[in-house]
This record gives structure tokens, C-alpha cells and sequence, in this order.
């Protein structure tokens, strides 16, 4: 899944699931028509990402391997001067600033500027004759070095996935100074190993860190895919984020386009007429999903195969579904479906007969579905009994909102239509008032009740897959014809990152 402005190192880990600019996989003529999600992140999303992403140039610097640096050089009346630089590593690191810039359908270009690094570790000098060479002086020594680090970075696919290559990598030194140990060796001394060492040196740390950088971009990349993989999954049912066309890189945001097909079991989804366009969606919030009316309705076509679209109503909930208004016609009405059995003794069965159909309009989400509902009492020591038993066509139209970290689902005018309707106390189904009762009670309470243990579950599956760690501001979702766009703003739970960083190097 993902973005741009400001940014440390691994902002540009975020960014690989969003694009990729290489011929490695092949996409077909039409550029989008296979898109059934979209994920675009702007900006200022980027600016705010780079706030918390010191710790990946840090590790980056710490988790690179320094090789033992030796040479020797000729000197008059000394004969040849040998050195060994062994057990390198970063003593010290702080940076100044980061900035970043979109190359449009280039790369993610990426300056870090005025990074401090101290080094320590040993150096092992002596003075070697024509015939042999004697090192016989060790003394530790610390480097201190100030430098500037760009990174051109290019993304492409790789097994229809977002691969980095971040090899274009300079690093620019403006000090790099050696202090013996406590100084106490002779001026001409350390000057004379300074001049010999600095140009290897500079050529060691700029190969074995830009060699971390890109691969710690590479794992970042794997590390975001399987993330976003892992949160369009439940059990048998997954969604298949693979890329779908070639992304867009641009100035002000990045945007990624993927298949979005089902997968469930032995089902097979296929998508070719998608209606996406970049122009769908603007650059005035800071991240964008997009999401076609054929993937929706496929998830629901799975979730009605796999058995989740039943729902079971006891006890209070079951007496306040039925008890919606305290009306004579009411208390006739349940009267004659119990028959004096308590709702503790009776239970709900409420169950889709048929996938339901998901039909996106600009008023909202238009679900139209054939339902069952089975009522029966419980008699103690005997059989449960069937006391009423309905099948209805329903359609309504649901918005929803994202409100303090819950989805709420909220339905507007709805429609219903009985094909079949049995109650033990009233076989012949000449009785109006009951079906009168049923309708009232399905549209004003039956369909709420449903709606909000639909959003109530939908919420626990997306917290379980971590969304309630990121702070999301201000979420709209827009519903139009034949598709549906979220946008929001965020904060980053940086330690995602620090955890996977803390398990991986």
C-alpha cells in the first residue's frame, strides 16, 4: 500500500507498496481495467511520516558490517608503513534534516543532510624493512565524520509485487577527522595515517552502508506488502493485492493500483471492466483508498459461502427486537408468536438465504438480499419449537462513517417484501395484524440491529488487524456509482516499524 515531502529512510519502505516502474511484469493494454482497489498517499502524508523514521537511517549506519581496512605505503627513511583498522563500528550518530522530492515517472529522490557519525574500533600500525613486515603498536582510535547521503530510488515489480532498488546511493564527506586514543601519539603520526586511510575509508562506508540501505528498502518493501496482505485477510477469505497496472509517481503523490480479486476456496473471482481513473480522486487529504462495487460484492459472495452471514438473537436483545413500542396491537402481536414464553426461553435465527447483492450509489451503499428469520421457544426437558418463520426480500441503503476508531453503519429507507410467512398461531396466515407488526418491527428495529452487529464485527476484524493503532483523523467514505473512495488523514504508529526493525536485524 504507499508516499512524499520531507522523509527519513524508511518513509520510502511506506511508499514501495504504492509503486513500481519496470517492465518485469506485464500488464495488459488497457490501463486500469483489472483495478479493483487503489491506494494514493499525498504529501503531506509523506511530511508527516518523516518525523518518525530517524531510527531506519540509524539502523541502517549500526547494522552495516565494516570490513578490517589494511594497507601500507612507503616512507622515506622509515621503509614502508603498514596499518590494520579492525573492529569498525558507529560509536555516534545524530542527522540534522531530510528532504525528499518526486521525480515525475522517475524515482523517489531522498537527501539526508549533515549526518554526524562517530566510528571507534582499533588501528594496529608498524614499520616494516625490505626483507619482512613487523606491525608491533595497537591503539584505539574514533573517526569523526560529517556526511551527506542521497538516494535515488527505484521501484519496480517483482512477482506482480513493489521490489526497491536503492544502489543509486552517494555518500559526500565534509569531515572525517581521526583522533588516536587519548591523543597521545604524535601529531605527524596521526596525520601521517589520516592521509593514508581517508580515501579507503570513505570508499568502505559508502559501499557497506548504501549496501544496508538497499537492503533494508528491499525488506521494508516486503515488510509493507505482507502487512497490507495480511489486513484483506480472514481465515479462508483473502484479497489478492497484487499490482494491477503500472503505478503513478507525481509531484504532489503516489499512487498504486491493484487487482483487489477474492479468493476463496475453490471460488475464482474475475475483473476486467473497472472504471477507475486517476481523476477520480483529488490531493487535498493526506491518504485515498478506492474500492469497485465488483470486489465488494464479492466479499460478499464469500462471506455468504463461507457461513458468516447468520446471526443469533437472545434475552434482552431478542426482547427489545420485539418489544419496539408498547402498543396494544404490540402486546397482541408477540403474544400471539410466544404464546407466554419468556424471551430467555426463546431465540432468533437470522440467516441470508442468496449472496447478497452490494450496489454503490451517490446516496449510499444499496443492499439487497433474500433473509430468513426463525423464531422458537425452548421449552425445558423438550425440542426447541418453531413459533415463526419468515423469508423477505429487504433492500436498503446504508451509509457509514469511521467515528472514534468504530464503523458505524447507519440505514436509510429500506424496502421489504415477504414471500413467505408461517406462525404456529396463525396457520392460515389471515391474521394482517401480525404481518403488520413484523414489517413495523423489521424496517424500525430488525434492520438496525442487524446493521450495527454487522459494523460491531467489522470493526473487531479491522482492530484485530491493527487499524485502532492509527490515529485517524477526520475519515469520510463517499459512495458513487459503481465505486466507493475513503479518505483521511493520519498518524503513523512509528513502532510498527521499530518492532519489525528490532526482529529482523
Amino acid at each position: 500500500m504507499l508516499c512524499a515531502g520531507r522523509m527519513k529512510l524508511e518513509t520510502f519502505g511506506i511508499l514501495l507498496v504504492l509503486v513500481h516502474t519496470s517492465a518485469a511484469c506485464e500488464f495488459g493494454p488497457f490501463p486500469y481495467s483489472v483495478t479493483g482497489i487503489v491506494c494514493r498517499m499525498t504529501k503531506p502524508a509523506a511530511l508527516l511520516l518523516n518525523q518518525e523514521t530517524a531510527q531506519v537511517i540509524q539502523a541502517a549506519f549500526r547494522n552495516a558490517k565494516f570490513p578490517n581496512i589494511t594497507g601500507e605505503r612507503s616512507m622515506r627513511l622509515l621503509g614502508k608503513v603498514a596499518y590494520g583498522l579492525t573492529n569498525i563500528q558507529v560509536n555516534d550518530l545524530s542527522i540534522e534534516q531530510s528532504e525528499v522530492e518526486l521525480k515525475e515517472d522517475d524515482a523517489i529522490h531522498i537527501a539526508i543532510k549533515n549526518v554526524t557519525v562517530s566510528f571507534k574500533g582499533t588501528l594496529t600500525y608498524g614499520y616494516a624493512g625490505a626483507w619482512f613486515l613487523q606491525l608491533f603498536h595497537s591503539v584505539d582510535f574514533e573517526i569523526e565524520s560529517s556526511i551527506d547521503l542521497q538516494i535515488n530510488i527505484k521501484l519496480m515489480c517483482q512477482r506482480d509485487q513493489v521490489a526497491a532498488d536503492a544502489s543509486d546511493c552517494y555518500l559526500t564527506f565534509h569531515k572525517l577527522t581521526l583522533h588516536l586514543q587519548g591523543d597521545k601519539e604524535p601529531g605527524w603520526l596521526k596525520q601521517l595515517f589520516t592521509d593514508f586511510i581517508s580515501f579507503t575509508l570513505k570508499l568502505v562506508l559508502k559501499s557497506e552502508v548504501c549496501s544496508e540501505i538497499n537492503s533494508l528498502a528491499q525488506m521494508l518493501a516486503d515488510f509493507v506488502h505482507d502487512l497490507a496482505a495480511n489486513f484483506v485477510r480472514d481465515e479462508d477469505i483473502s484479497v489478492d493485492i497484487s499490482l494491477a497496472s503500472v503505478p503513478l509517481i507525481k509531484a504532489n503523490y503516489l499512487e498504486s493500483h491493484h487487482k483487489g480479486l477474492v479468493l476463496y476456496k475453490n471460488y475464482s473471482d474475475v475483473f476486467s471492466d473497472s472504471v477507475f481513473s486517476p481523476s477520480l480522486l483529488t490531493e487535498s487529504r493526506m491518504l485515498y483508498f478506492w474500492l469497485s462495487e465488483h470486489n465488494l460484492n464479492a466479499l460478499a459472495l464469500a462471506a455468504f459461502l463461507d457461513k458468516r452471514l447468520v446471526l443469533t438473537i437472545r434475552g434482552e436483545k431478542l426482547q427489545a427486537l420485539f418489544e419496539m413500542e408498547d402498543t396494544e396491537a404490540q402486546r397482541k402481536a408477540v403474544q400471539m408468536i410466544f404464546q407466554g414464553t419468556s424471551y430467555n426461553d426463546s431465540v432468533a435465527k437470522v440467516w441470508s438465504l442468496a449472496h447478497p447483492q452490494i450496489s454503490l450509489q451517490p446516496e449510499g451503499t444499496v443492499v439487497k438480499s433474500l433473509v430468513a428469520v426463525e423464531v422458537s421457544t425452548l421449552p425445558a426437558g423438550e425440542e426447541p419449537l418453531m413459533v415463526l418463520y419468515m423469508e423477505k426480500e429487504i433492500t436498503v441503503t446504508v451509509q457509514a462513517a469511521y467515528v472514534e476508531k468504530k464503523l458505524i453503519l447507519h440505514p436509510l429507507d429500506s424496502r421489504i417484501e415477504f414471500k413467505v410467512l408461517k406462525c404456529t398461531a396463525d396457520p392460515s396466515g389471515n391474521d394482517p395484524s401480525i404481518r403488520n407488526y413484523l414489517h413495523t418491527m423489521i424496517s424500525v428495529v430488525g434492520i438496525p440491529e442487524v446493521m450495527s452487529r454487522v459494523g460491531t464485527a467489522l470493526t473487531s476484524l479491522m482492530n484485530s488487524k491493527g487499524l485502532n493503532l492509527f490515529e485517524i483523523r477526520n475519515p469520510e467514505i463517499i459512495t458513487r456509482k459503481g465505486y466507493v473512495i475513503v479518505q483521511l488523514d493520519f498518524s503513523f504508529p512509528n513502532h510498527l516499524l521499530l518492532d519489525f526493525l528490532e526482529k529482523k536485524l
